[in-house]
């Protein structure tokens, strides 16, 4: 995918043809004022696969939350008597179906 760089200025000159660049030849323009990167022109398809990356990054960071959580309610279990790390595992997939049912 080409990329390349493009004033602020000349932006508000040939934006027409800039977006017809970006969504028709598949490049990705980067917006520079006084020299330093600013913002980014980039197609549709591309701000979507951005999102879906951002979501699934999302996705993973709440699982591994839900982990570490997880794996404190079982450091705080051993102590007081043996941990049935199945029931725990168990009672943790029922709290993250009802999340998702929005029962909780």
């Amino acid at each position: 995918m080409d990329q390349f760089t493009v004033s602020i200025g000349q932006v508000k000159r040939d934006i027409s043809n800039l977006v017809n660049r970006v969504t028709f030849g598949g490049e990705r323009i980067i917006l520079t004022s006084r020299g330093r990167p600013r913002a980014a022109l980039v197609s549709i398809e591309d701000l979507r696969v951005l999102e879906q990356a951002g979501t699934e990054k999302a996705r993973r960071l709440a699982a591994l939350e839900r982990a570490r959580a997880l794996g404190e309610r079982i450091r705080a279990a051993r102590p007081a008597h043996d941990v049935d790390s199945v029931e725990l595992l168990r009672q943790s997939r029922e709290e993250r179906t009802d999340e998702l049912l929005g029962l909780r």
